[in-house]
């Protein structure tokens, strides 16, 4: 197990090479908010009637699920379809908690991972609601819109995907009732409804959008609406799920699986997750100016990231150094690493947990 002496800028490339991506991802924390703040609150006062009666995350704390002192966060970066994870997992009997992204709950459940805590964030109206498995999938959705046919983070949607999504029906409806979700006031009501039809318990918290302290803070705004406790997600959903473990399961010690920040030199770029939108902002000429090539010193390998993904990453090194808790990425790809991030391999880890 390895702790990272080296600061996350001193692996980027030097040169114009992904020197407007830098930029951008320099810029991304007001263009975000901007972006989803408007849905956000919308999805909360559509869902502002089941929150009411539902409970929050903090209901988390008199479940068994606080019991032990370790979790594994499975988010869908695309190393975990990159090595025998599932196995090592399995194999080694964990007895802690397995926090998953509800991006990477297929994955878990067709391997027989069945994970304690699912947890989902993202907005949108329709696309989230296909890693739950959507009971209305057609393939006029499928024409209409092409992303889970291009997306890198689980190739069994990229298949034939009404069959797929079929059996991804079956299996959220089987094991259901096995599963807590923390849902956040923003999720969308198509994903609101499926996670209930499908029996899981929903715990419901708010994404936190700016400083709570400052004045006309829109995060105090939505506190004020709902009264549910206000998360710092780190913008996305694996960096939720982090959080989740330490801050409210209090997990002592976190492994991160699927974590990658970034994609494999042999991904193209029209497989990347805003690739559409970098095309629209620059163009195809000027791709290599947006997209960040990044040494990896624990693999000696090379990944590349986005601007978003960057900025996702160097956020999650930002809050692991305050964390209360120790972080283990045995992600085995990718581009996390930084102060406050120890780098293992996964028996590592399952090993130490048993410790």
């Amino acid at each position: 197990i390895r702790p990272m002496a080296q600061s996350p800028a001193d692996s980027r490339e030097a040169g114009t090479a992904g020197s407007l991506g830098r930029a951008i991802a320099a810029e991304l924390g007001p263009i975000t908010l901007q972006k989803v703040s408007e849905i956000g609150f919308a999805n909360a006062r559509a869902n502002a009637e089941r929150i009411a009666k539902g409970q929050s995350i903090l209901a988390l704390r008199d479940t068994p699920l606080v019991e032990g002192e370790n979790a594994l966060v499975i988010a869908a970066g695309p190393s975990l379809h990159r090595h025998d994870t599932a196995e090592v997992i399995k194999e080694s009997n964990f007895s802690g908690v397995i926090v998953a992204t509800e991006s990477a709950m297929a994955w878990c459940l067709r391997h027989g991972i069945v994970p304690h805590l699912v947890v989902t964030l993202d907005p949108h109206a329709h696309r989230i609601v296909r890693w739950f498995g959507d009971p209305e999938l057609s393939a006029d959705t499928l024409a209409r819109d092409d992303y889970f046919a291009r997306q890198d983070m689980d190739p069994k949607f990229r298949e034939d995907q009404l069959r797929f999504n079929a059996e991804l029906v079956n299996l959220v409806n089987t094991y259901g009732r096995r599963i807590q979700v923390a849902v956040a006031s923003s999720t969308s009501e198509a994903v609101v409804r499926r996670v209930l039809e499908s029996g899981m318990d929903a715990y419901w918290w708010n994404p936190m959008y700016d400083d709570y302290e400052a004045e006309h803070s829109l995060t105090r705004q939505i506190h004020a609406l709902n009264g549910l406790p206000c998360v710092n997600a780190g913008g996305n959903v694996g960096s939720a799920c982090w959080v989740m473990a330490h801050a409210v399961l209090g997990k002592r010690r976190v492994g991160l699986v699927g974590m990658d920040f970034g994609y494999y030199p042999d991904t193209p770029p029209s497989r990347t997750q805003y690739y559409k939108e970098i095309l629209a902002l620059v163009g195809p000429d000027r791709l290599d100016e947006v997209f960040i090539r990044i040494h990896n010193p624990y693999l000696n390998r090379e990944f590349y990231t986005d601007p978003a993904y960057l900025w996702y990453r160097d956020g999650f090194v930002e809050m692991a150094q305050e964390a209360e808790c120790e972080t283990y990425n045995c992600t085995g790809g990718g581009i996390l690493f930084g102060p406050g991030i120890h780098y293992s391999t996964l028996a590592e880890f399952l090993a130490m947990c048993k410790g």
